[in-house]
């Protein structure tokens, strides 16, 4: 039964990490259009306890995107300079796009693995009744 808490604990994780995931990507494709606007990202780290990695994951700190913002020529925008100039934003729709779907893959996973263990647990408790 031990094994099968720590598989639901496991796949509870991962569906919170990739939520967290999700939840940047739309906010980098909401703020596509934003000027000066730099991509987010997360990164996931395994846990340990007692020494020992437990297949949990929990969410890192979340980082912006360092490479550098285009130039956009547009005399007219309100945050052009004398030159004419201001910077877009880094993000690539169709990166947030595959990020987005291999999240939502991730979680699809995640919740498979976390409701077969309930399955099993359930049924685990069904046969101990008899």
């Amino acid at each position: 039964m031990n094994d099968i808490l720590r598989t639901l604990e496991a796949s509870a994780s991962g569906m919170q990490a990739q939520s967290a995931r999700l939840r940047h990507v739309s906010e980098n494709i909401a703020n596509a259009d934003t000027p000066g606007y730099r991509r987010k990202t997360i990164s996931f780290n395994e846990t340990m306890e007692a020494g020992r990695m437990t297949g949990k994951v929990e969410t890192g700190q979340v980082q912006l995107d360092q490479r550098d913002l285009p130039e956009i020529f547009d005399p007219s925008h309100p945050m052009a300079g004398e030159s004419g100039n201001y910077f877009g934003s880094n993000v690539d729709l169709v990166v947030e796009i595959a990020d987005a779907r291999e999240a939502q893959r991730s979680y699809e996973a995640n919740l498979k693995m976390f409701e077969q263990a309930r399955q099993m647990s359930t049924r685990l408790l069904e046969l101990l009744r008899r």
